[in-house]
């Protein structure tokens, strides 16, 4: 699983004019999920499933 910052410079993440990220193939806004026991979070591409994983 690659990092946000990986996926932006690799062009598979852009940002909307709001500064969400949005996966590049299916151009959807990324879903968050946080785990209390982790230091990063996982966002996740709500129609292709793919993965990247947010430091906090």
């Amino acid at each position: 699983m690659k990092s946000t910052r990986k996926g932006l410079r690799d062009g598979e993440l852009m940002k909307d004019t709001y500064e969400r990220l949005n996966c590049a193939d299916c151009e959807k806004t990324l879903k968050k999920k946080n785990d209390p026991d982790e230091v990063f979070s996982v966002r996740t591409c709500p129609e292709c499933g793919s993965e990247w994983k947010e430091l906090r």
